[in-house]
């Protein structure tokens, strides 16, 4: 199966969240113009078809719209050299409210951006400093506004939850203030202590005051009805939106289809096998200036890991999936291979089969990475179990 999605890392931002563990290096003092460049020469080495046109392209970090103009500029030249896409196409940017102008808005419609993915996180302007966000409320809404302006319809924010300090009515207002916004599609996360993160080391000092588990699932228990009452429905872990709105881009990662990853840090998945790319960006910029795809780690799945893949990555979709497609795409019987984790996860009401269909209750999408821990390794196990 061709690869028609790229996911395009951009690893910069001007200040660097005390939650954050992805890939990301200061903007200020980095080669910012090289990168791109070597950007440029990675999308050049796979040479992609001109007659492959993407279905999606995500531009993600970091934070691409710390860039400024000449850099967005370069960066947005580059992909329409390197890779087909049209109107069709779902062609997303990640932007933080901060960092946009509306000649920035401007410039990503005028080449061919459709949706942008504003990382939002929480309207409590006090939270925001505690988190180490550089915007404050009124951004996001002036960044709403020009978004708009420049002929944008197809918007997503991300909020945060289980914040250090956040109680629900915290929450709850930021609920309210989101919606009043009207977006077609909201992302919201429950806070992940990371390894090497300020919030890492704060919580081994005992000084991370984080809300319970039982005011976490309250929480998003709150944010699953908030949104349902605007027709805005989960249809993912993580991701609510009206219908038709939904993000094409990931749903690829949750359908296990083959992308692209470009730039430092990135990971792809391509005939079967996931690669990984030079994180620090004087490793990734040797390797492209000497024309060699950046790539530091490849790993071909075997039958066992991609069955198991497919069904972690299915199941974190409300629909779930259908046992007939499975059968379709791996020539084998799901149930005759998993029927006994799916009936342990149904003796703990995380799993409904209806049907065709295998899906995650409610309770197991918010105990999803619980029910994927058990499922990870099942078929090998059961090897030895055997």
């Amino acid at each position: 199966m061709l690869a028609d999605a790229v996911y395009i890392h951009i690893p910069f931002c001007k200040k660097i969240c005390h939650y954050c563990a992805f890939n990301k290096y200061f903007y200020d003092g980095q080669p910012v113009d090289k990168y791109l460049v070597g950007l440029d020469t990675e999308m050049a080495l796979y040479e992609i078809p001109s007659t492959t046109v993407m279905d999606t392209i995500y531009v993600g970090g970091g934070t691409p719209s710390c860039l400024n103009r000449e850099e967005l500029t370069q960066l947005l030249q580059s992909i329409e050299r390197r890779l087909a896409y049209n109107e069709r196409t779902e062609y997303t940017f990640e932007v933080n409210p901060g960092e946009l102008t509306p000649e920035k808005c401007r410039l990503l419609r005028d080449y061919g951006v459709n949706r942008i993915s504003m990382g939002v996180q929480t309207f409590n302007d006090k939270l925001l400093r505690a988190i180490g966000r550089n915007h404050r409320q009124h951004h996001i809404y002036q960044c709403i506004d020009w978004l708009r302006h420049a002929g944008f319809e197809n918007l997503s924010i991300d909020l945060i939850f289980r914040l250090p300090g956040q109680t629900m009515s915290d929450f709850d207002d930021s609920l309210t203030k989101a919606l009043s916004l009207e977006l077609p599609h909201y992302s919201l996360y429950s806070l992940i202590i990371e390894n090497q993160t300020v919030f890492q080391q704060l919580m081994r000092e005992g000084k991370l005051p984080l809300p319970s588990e039982d005011v976490d699932a309250d929480m998003f228990q709150l944010a699953i009805d908030r949104l349902a009452e605007h027709g805005i429905h989960q249809y993912e872990v993580s991701n609510f939106a009206m219908a038709g709105y939904q993000s094409r881009h990931n749903l690829k990662y949750w359908q296990s289809t083959p992308y692209y990853g470009f730039g430092a840090g990135a990971h792809g998945f391509i005939h079967n096998t996931r690669y990984y790319n030079h994180g620090p960006v004087h490793h990734y910029l040797k390797q492209t200036g000497q024309q060699r795809k950046p790539i530091i780690d490849e790993m071909r799945l075997e039958q066992a890991d991609l069955m198991e893949e497919y069904l972690f990555l299915a199941l974190r979709m409300n629909r779930g999936f259908s046992l007939e497609a499975f059968a379709e795409r791996f020539g084998m019987q799901a149930m005759k291979l998993f029927g006994d984790f799916f009936a342990k996860q149904q003796e703990k009401e995380l799993l409904v089969i209806e049907g065709d269909t295998v899906r995650l209750t409610t309770r197991g999408l918010f105990l999803a990475d619980t029910v994927f821990r058990d499922l990870i390794g099942w078929l090998k196990e059961g090897e030895r179990r055997c």
